[in-house]
């Protein structure tokens, strides 16, 4: 299965069960446990995953850190495991000394939702202070997950992640410097600006002006910036789906690729539970649907603009597609039971109110 369904199936269950979570213990087990399992490690084969290894430190014998992770008996990463509640962040000085005698290039955080990744750019076997690498469970990204593939066990590559991490460090500090100077331009870079265009001396009043007019450019150019985007993307989006209709509604219904598709029981009887779903809000009448190659897609007012779901029935494994954070942002969930459909009510429902 992709890495970025399983990693959205971990985030349900987090978000399902952390209130529930009591103790650090429960986090790993819950939690932690079924992340290193999504990496494709055995979690049962003591070879792979080593449970509290010993990381003694000189004099201080009994130190043990939560996890050492290995392939072909070569350690490759450790995990330190906080409660849910705790930050990702606020013990990474015991991660240090665990770092320095595991032999291992990575060092991971992580509170079970954020993973902090760490490594040695600044000195030799001396864990850096802050990570290279951070995902959030709970704020997933295809460019964190394309990352995270190079620490699953079929991905795994060392030089690979090493070319990358200082380049990743770096554009991280950076990105957290720029967003400091867009919230609060400092002295140093509204001189910079002021001083190609502005010839009198900066006094300290025009200098507080002048702060005060250098962050409103920045937030106005980068809000310009990323409405300029969505519009395009919008009207890119919505011309592909023009000509997309407009290409169904040309092509004779017996086309061969019609011929094809073949709509079976479980794909109308998921329709029917969709449909009873959606009439607490809406007339029957309007939900529609169209069968494809790929996918069974759930539409109101039978419109390719507006659909409601997806059913994934195609394969071994099926899936519910979600539209309620928006249509160009579905969100895939398995389904072990076709009556689980029920149990993502208020996503169809949240779906419904966007097109309101």
């Amino acid at each position: 299965m992709d890495l970025k369904i399983k990693l959205e199936q971990l985030h349900q269950k987090v978000m399902g069960l952390k209130d529930q979570i009591g103790t650090e213990e429960a986090t790993k087990n819950a939690f932690v446990m079924p992340f290193i399992q999504i990496l494709g490690y055995d979690i049962f084969n003591p070879t792979e995953v080593v449970p509290e290894h010993v990381c003694d430190i000189g004099t201080k014998k009994g130190e043990k850190v939560d996890y050492v992770i290995k392939n072909n008996d070569e350690p490759i990463f450790i995990i330190e495991c906080k409660h849910w509640k705790e930050s990702a962040d606020a013990h990474n000085s015991q991660l240090h000394r665990y770092y320095h005698v595991s032999k291992t290039r990575f060092g991971v955080l992580t509170n079970g939702i954020v993973y902090n990744f760490y490594t040695d750019l600044e000195k030799p076997n001396i864990m850096d202070e802050k990570p290279f690498f951070t995902i959030n469970i709970e704020d997933l990204k295809d460019s964190s997950i394309k990352i995270l593939e190079n620490f699953t066990k079929k991905g795994y590559n060392l030089e690979s992640i090493l070319d990358s991490a200082e380049a990743l460090k770096y554009i991280k500090a950076i990105r957290k410097e720029f967003e400091k100077e867009i919230e609060n331009p400092s002295d140093e870079l509204v001189k910079l600006l002021v001083n190609r265009f502005f010839e009198k001396p900066l006094t300290a009043n025009r200098m507080i002006s002048f702060k005060e007019y250098a962050k409103k450019a920045l937030m106005t150019s980068i809000n310009e910036s990323i409405s300029f985007r969505l519009k395009s993307a919008l009207s890119i989006n919505e011309q592909m789906e023009k000509k997309e209709d407009d290409v169904k509604s040309a092509q004779p219904i017996d086309q061969n690729n019609d011929s094809k598709i073949v709509t079976t029981e479980e794909e109308l009887e998921g329709f029917q539970i969709v449909k009873a779903i959606l009439r607490e809000k809406i007339p029957s009448s309007r939900i529609a649907y169209r069968d494809t190659l790929s996918y069974f897609g759930i539409l109101l007012d039978d419109n390719n603009r507006k659909p409601l779901c997806r059913l994934h029935f195609n394969t071994t494994n099926k899936y519910l597609e979600t539209f309620h954070n928006g249509k160009e942002a579905g969100e895939k969930v398995l389904l072990n039971t076709l009556d689980e459909i029920y149990n993502y009510r208020n996503q169809l429902h949240l779906t419904l109110e966007n097109y309101a």
